[in-house]
């Protein structure tokens, strides 16, 4: 006999995966036949750009918690700044990876 939280924890899981599996599939059989009138492209163009500063924000501007721009607590900031001028005249990731490891690895060289 199987421990009735087992039946509970599949029912949970499949239900999540609905909840999951919905907002991503909807828009997608909704959406896929129809023409999006130009503002509506326009303006979900701009949603990547949204996503990436979001995620970036937090990681360049706070450190330890706390918001700090100094070069030996926070070098992702000062790093980021030549990394995003390679990213914008090359348009190559991976001369824009490249160039940020290589350095975050020099500035944390040099500092150690």
């Amino acid at each position: 006999m199987t421990d009735p939280g087992a039946s509970e924890m599949i029912i949970l899981i499949l239900l999540m995966s609905v909840v999951t599996y919905l907002p991503r599939a909807l828009p997608v059989l909704l959406l896929s036949r129809r023409q999006l009138p130009e503002p509506v492209v326009r303006w979900l163009s701009y949603v990547p750009v949204a996503v990436l500063a979001a995620l970036l924000a937090p990681a360049l501007f706070v450190s330890q918690g706390a918001l700090t721009l100094d070069l030996a607590s926070n070098p992702a900031f000062w790093v980021s700044i030549p990394v995003f001028g390679v990213a914008i005249i090359t348009r190559n990731l991976f001369a824009t990876v490249l160039t940020g490891m290589a350095l975050i690895a020099l500035v944390r060289y040099f500092l150690s």
